[in-house]
């Protein structure tokens, strides 16, 4: 199956099905390459003016939304919408662009579709095209979890405490994907699955006591069949000399390659008296916060320096 790169990928792919109608403009405009955006599973999805798809689905409620109110609105609406330079708009159940959209689509080469297609259904098909397999997989020692709601693999040498940690963090509601042996995956979208190979389903091996139906224990609600891998948490042995030169501002945080996929990666000491439930929690949390820009360190930083600023004398 072609991979979708290109607007003309799309149009050759989905065009017959969802009947789509284009007149053929920007057809070389990238849309699969969406892995600098950790916080969309797809390129497409409904109109979204904060977090912007690159195809974006505009249909009766999103036309009704920049349409509604003044006419200032609908203008810094389109502003918004295309100073992210989409790689496509879409319009569906029969709707048109305004002339508006037209010449700003037109300015930031932008493609404009449309289809009599409801939208549910276009966003359906899309989302599931995006989320097909590649065909590359890759095994990887490590268990997977969802921990609220992002996909994090947690990995380390063998016996460092991993399944323990992850029956730790279903006790607290987080849900489990796959343990010791999770089955990587690529897709359209250029984003990293994750999932437990079958004969490994529902089971979690904990040291000292065996097989763990983790179903059968905690219900059907603390498994997640797949996800997407949006942070690796490394657990490493740190010994005095390497505690010492840990950043005690930035922590320890890298770039894995997996797949040719960039995935964050937070390295978490283990040492006794450590709540690793807790802290990997906070750093799923870190994480999100990264990802939409937000520096602990930084901003402490900058309030040191404000406070400088205001004791001259302490700076001295």
């Amino acid at each position: 199956m072609k991979s979708i790169r290109t607007v003309q990928d799309l149009y050759d792919a989905l065009g017959g099905e969802l009947e789509l109608e284009w007149n053929g403009d920007c057809a070389d405009n990238p849309i699969l390459d969406n892995s600098h955006n950790l916080q969309a599973p797809s390129p497409a999805g409904p109109l979204n003016l904060i977090r912007p798809n690159q195809i974006q689905i505009i249909g009766p409620p999103e036309q009704q939304h920049l349409l509604s109110g003044e006419p200032e609105n609908y203008q810094r609406c389109l502003k918004q919408l295309f100073t992210h330079a989409p790689a496509a708009l879409i319009y569906t159940d029969g709707l048109q662009p305004t002339v508006e959209c037209k010449q700003r689509a037109q300015a930031s080469k932008t493609a404009l579709i449309s289809t009599t297609r409801p939208d549910h259904l276009v966003i359906s098909q899309l989302i599931e095209r995006f989320s097909q397999s590649t065909g590359e997989t890759l095994l990887v020692h490590g268990v997977f979890m969802e921990v609220l709601g992002k996909g994090v693999l947690l990995s380390g040498d063998p016996a460092i405490g991993k399944s323990e940690l992850a029956l730790a963090l279903i006790s607290r509601g987080h849900r489990l994907v796959a343990d010791d042996a999770t089955e990587l995956y690529k897709t359209h979208s250029h984003t990293i699955m994750g999932r437990c190979p079958k004969v490994l389903q529902d089971f979690l091996e904990v040291r000292g006591l065996g097989l763990i139906n983790i179903r059968a224990m905690f219900g059907n609600s603390a498994i997640k069949p797949d996800m997407r891998l949006h942070l690796i948490i490394d657990l490493v042995h740190f010994d005095d000399e390497k505690l010492k030169h840990l950043d005690r501002l930035e922590g320890s945080h890298s770039l894995r390659e997996l797949l040719d996929v960039q995935i964050p990666q937070t390295s978490l000491p283990v040492a006794a008296g450590r709540n690793l439930a807790i802290l990997v929690e906070t750093a799923v949390r870190q994480h999100m916060l990264m990802v939409d820009g937000y520096s602990a360190a930084r901003d402490f930083i900058q309030r040191q320096q404000e406070y400088i600023n205001l004791r001259p004398d302490l700076g001295k």
